[in-house]
Formats: C-alpha cells, sequence, structure tokens
C-alpha cells in the first residue's frame, strides 16, 4: 500500500514524538524532584537557543526478544551537535529517563559516532554523564563500547578539548572517560563518581561511609583532585562550562579566541607595591596579584578546592588567553608538595596542548619535606611538573615576587628549563635556601663557637640577605631578563605577550616522551 508524504510526515511526526518522550512521566518527575533536568533539557540550556541538531535520535535496541516498549528510541543517550556563544560543539546527554541510562550496544554506537564526528570536524567534545553504567541485560557488550568510547578519549586528547559534565551516577568502568577528559565539572548534592559503591566497600573493607563522602563532588574537589570545577546546582554548572569554552581555541591547531577589552593593556597596578609584607615570613594572596594584573580582574580558577598551595586558571591579558599558575603563600606558604606539583603539571600540559601562554608568578620556599612526602613520591611527582614545563613550547613567562628558593625555583618555569622571559620584582630572593637555613650550615662551626651565637646568628642572617636575598645577582647573570616594578607587571606581561606572539618551536622526531606518571 502506497503512502503519501503526508502520511509519511505524519508517521515521522509520531516517531520522534515517541523519541521526545521516551522517559515515563514518572521518571521524568523523579529527576525533576531531585532537582536535577533531564538530558535534553541540559543540553537546552548549555547549547545556543535553536542551535542543537540531535543525531540518531530514532535508533533503538536490536536486541531479540524485546518488544516495541521495551527498546524506546533514543536507547537512554541524546547526542549531536550545535553551538555556544556561536561556536560549534559535539555533545552527548544520558538519559536516566530512558533504561536508567546505562549503556548497551546502540547507546554505546552513539556516543562513538559523536566523537569520531568531533575528532574529525575539530570541535570540542562534551559529555553530561548521568547514568547507571554497563547494561547488565547485555552483557559483555557493554563493557566492549566502554573500552571503544575510552580509546577515543585518548585518540582526541590534545587535539580537542575533552569536558565531562556529571549530573548524576558515574560508577565503575564509566569513570575512566571522564579521568581521561581534560576538564571534569560535577553539582554538589547530586554528582556521584566512584569505583565501588559504599556497600561494597563495607563489605570489603568493613568500612562505613556515606555516597556523599565516598564519591560527592566536594569529596572529589577536595581530596582526590577529580573534580576540577564544582557548582551549587545544575544551571551553574553549565554557566560555567560556557565559560570554560570560552578560553578555550576549538582544537590544537587553533589559537584560543582573543576578546577585544577595554582595560588598558599599558594600565599599571599600584595597589601591589604595597601587597608584600615587610617581612618573608608573612603571607599573602597570590590571587590578588593575579586579579590586579589580568583583564577585568576576571580568573577562572581550576581545582580551586584542591592541592591549595598553587593556583591555577585561565586569565586574559589585552585580550590574550593566558593559563596562569602561582604559587600561594597564604596555603603552607606555597611549597611544592606532592598533590600541588601533579595539579600543575596537569594545568601545564593542558595549556601547551591548546596554544595557551604560560604565566608563572613564583613564591616558592621548596618541596615539603617529610616522610609522607618522599615516601609517596614526591621526587617523582615534582618531576612530573618539570617535565611539564620543559616540554611546554607555548610562549612562557616567568615573574619571581619573592622566594625562589633551590630546586623548587627551577621547576617553577626558570629560564634554565626554557622560560622565554623572566622578570622579578625589587622583593624577589633568588638563592639556594632561605638566610636562616644557609647561615645554619654555612656558618655553623662558627656559630658554635661564638661568645652569643643568638646575636651572631642574627647578624650573619642580615649579611646574607643583604648580599644573597635579592634579585640582583641573578640579574647581572641574565637569569632574569629585568628587575620591574610590580606597579608595572600588567604592562610587561602586555608587552611580552604581544612580542611572543609568533614563536615556534621544531621539537625532535620521536613517537612521545616517557613523563614519570
Amino acid at each position: 500500500m502506497e503512502h503519501t508524504i503526508a502520511e509519511r510526515l505524519e508517521q515521522l511526526a509520531i516517531r520522534k514524538d515517541q523519541a521526545l518522550h521516551a522517559g515515563s512521566e514518572r521518571a521524568v518527575e523523579r529527576q525533576h524532584s531531585r532537582g536535577k533536568m533531564t538530558a535534553r533539557e541540559r543540553i537546552d540550556y548549555l547549547l545556543d537557543e535553536g542551535s542543537f541538531q540531535e543525531l540518531d535520535m530514532l535508533a533503538r535496541s536490536r536486541m531479540p526478544g524485546l518488544t516495541d516498549d521495551q527498546r524506546p528510541y533514543t536507547d537512554g543517550v541524546v547526542t549531536g551537535f550545535g553551538t555556544v556563544e556561536g561556536r560549534r560543539v559535539c555533545i552527548f546527554s544520558q538519559d536516566p529517563t530512558v533504561n536508567g541510562g546505562s549503556l548497551g550496544e546502540v547507546f554505546g554506537e552513539k556516543i562513538h559516532k559523536v566523537m569520531d564526528l568531533a575528532a574529525s570536524l575539530g570541535v570540542p567534545m562534551i559529555g553530561i554523564n548521568d547514568g547507571g553504567g554497563a547494561r547488565v541485560q547485555e552483557g559483555v557488550v557493554g563493557l566492549h563500547y566502554y573500552g571503544g568510547i575510552f580509546r577515543r578519549n585518548v585518540g582526541s586528547s590534545g587535539v580537542i578539548p575533552q569536558i565531562s559534565v556529571i549530573m548524576g551516577s558515574c560508577a565503575g568502568g564509566a569513570v575512566y572517560s571522564p579521568a581521561i577528559t581534560d576538564f571534569v565539572f560535577m553539582v554538589q548534592g547530586t554528582s556521584h563518581m566512584f569505583i565501588t559503591g559504599p556497600d561494597v566497600v563495607k563489605t570489603v573493607t568493613g568500612e562505613d561511609v556515606t555516597l556523599e563522602e565516598l564519591g560527592g563532588a566536594m569529596s572529589h574537589a577536595t581530596k582526590s583532585g577529580v573534580a576540577t570545577f564544582v557548582a551549587p546546582d545544575e544551571k551553574a554548572c553549565l554557566d560555567d562550562v560556557r565559560y570554560l569554552l570560552s578560553f578555550l581555541p576549538a582544537n590544537n591547531l587553533e589559537e584560543p579566541p582573543p576578546v577585544v577589552t577595554d582595560d588598558d593593556p599599558e594600565r599599571e597596578a599600584p595597589e601591589l607595591v604595597d601587597l608584600m609584607p615587610a617581612s618573608p615570613n608573612q603571607p599573602y594572596d597570590m590571587k590578588r596579584v593575579i586579579t590586579a594584573v589580568v583583564d577585568g580582574g576576571e580568573y577562572l580558577e581550576v581545582h580551586s578546592h584542591w592541592a591549595m598551595s598553587i593556583t591555577c586558571g585561565f586569565a586574559r591579558i589585552d585580550g590574550r588567553v593566558v593559563g596562569v599558575v602561582g604559587n600561594q603563600p597564604a596555603v603552607l606558604a606555597g611549597v611544592l608538595d606532592i598533590d600541588s606539583s601533579e595539579k600543575a603539571a596537569r594545568f601545564v600540559r593542558t595549556c601547551d596542548a591548546f596554544n595557551i601562554p604560560l604565566v608563572t608568578f613564583v613564591d616558592v620556599p621548596g618541596f615539603m619535606p617529610g616522610t609522607d612526602q618522599e615516601h609517596g613520591g614526591i621526587i617523582r611527582h615534582g618531576a612530573k611538573l618539570l617535565y611539564a614545563y620543559c616540554e611546554a613550547t607555548v610562549p612562557r613567562i616567568q615573574v619571581v615576587t619573592r622566594k625562589a628558593y633551590g630546586g623548587a625555583y627551577v621547576v617553577m618555569n626558570s629560564k634554565s628549563i626554557g622560560a622565554d622571559l623572566a622578570f622579578a620584582w625589587p622583593s624577589a630572593e633568588l638563592a639556594v635556601m632561605g638566610p636562616q637555613g644557609a647561615v645554619e650550615i654555612v656558618y655553623r662551626r662558627e656559630l658554635a663557637e661564638a661568645a652569643d651565637p643568638v646575636a651572631r646568628r642574627t647578624e650573619l642572617v642580615e649579611e646574607y640577605t643583604e648580599r644573597y636575598a635579592n634579585p640582583y645577582i641573578a640579574a647581572e647573570r641574565g637569569y632574569v631578563d629585568d628587575v620591574i616594578s610590580p606597579a608595572d607587571t600588567r604592562k610587561v606581561l602586555a608587552r611580552s605577550l604581544a612580542m611572543l606572539v609568533s614563536k615556534r618551536e621544531e621539537l625532535p622526531r620521536r613517537k612521545h616522551g616517557n613523563v614519570p606518571l
């Protein structure tokens, strides 16, 4: 029997309506009652209005023996492409109202297709995760398709930005895809990530732990470092995704998007002159330095709750995107430890992959001492940061604000490991170690024999400080290119970034380096 075009369009409309309402009303109500949006609502909120083009809307399970009602359209994941602020992206959003958002053959195929599309087009890939893991009914098939997702994550790593948004449960093997991506967003109270749940943990270890304590947003933001960003609710989270995308290029062959700024690049920052405490042992907030220097004071910090003795984030100077790394004297004196070294190394490599120049503010007393750090591998983890800076070919600028002691100074983007330009404030102290420690070592015998060891120690510390704890010996030898007034920092950085814009480096031919993981 032949059908008219009108009849065919009517059939198409029926199928698409079924796809749009694949989840039951009860499941949708349950989602909303938890303060969560549906898969499509999340896409509509994140993307520019009317820009979403859905793909594989009519895909459904091919498992034998299922009725039509048991194999709903979309198969539990919505995929497609659209724009964010006019810039193209590919996206998938898992739908917990359909098959619990569990991954089966068709579900996996849809994600594979949209990931392949993103890689071939050179556009960011955004994954919204809210599902029940592998579909038990399909057995090993789900595991096979998870493997395909992981392989595509790795293939796209450093080629296109990959963003994971955790808006519900993400458990078992499913957590490894977000872990491979560049940025992980979580929502307080409703996002959870873990390899094994609380029940299994209690059975195996006897430990009583809640879902939130084990895999909640703040646990991963403060303890594990898995969560890059945490938001109070889903809309705030998606707003943060849009904001992050404004700093990132579409792919590794493009430059990050510049903007026209009304913040004068020659603007002085006189507030920085009085920021530095009189005593070198007093703390100050490095983020105040950063916000005083960058355009409009806008600084998007990554991992703001984890490894807080170092701060990393995105900003702009004269409209150009920069990645900022800075020791944080307000937390553990800005020391480098296992977590802060790893946090900064990951950020440096991300910026280098996506052509984002690096500005490093240095106030570091050294590496964290202690058996827990040594036995935990501070040597290996500290080497990650050293490796990341040495490997980076983007424009690299160092600004030493105060302490720059020992190997930690070298690791923090010094000229000796390839910084293009290095500047120091007059308050900078470039030395092997602080005056107190140096005097104890160099003058140990003299102090032991002194009639008044305390007074003599004070004299020697003052003498050492006057002679070595300043930037001028380093400036004489060219280890810093100039000693500048703190007020001129923005102006100097803007000029330097404009000059370095044409920097090119040829790397030796090799498959890849062997970073000390």
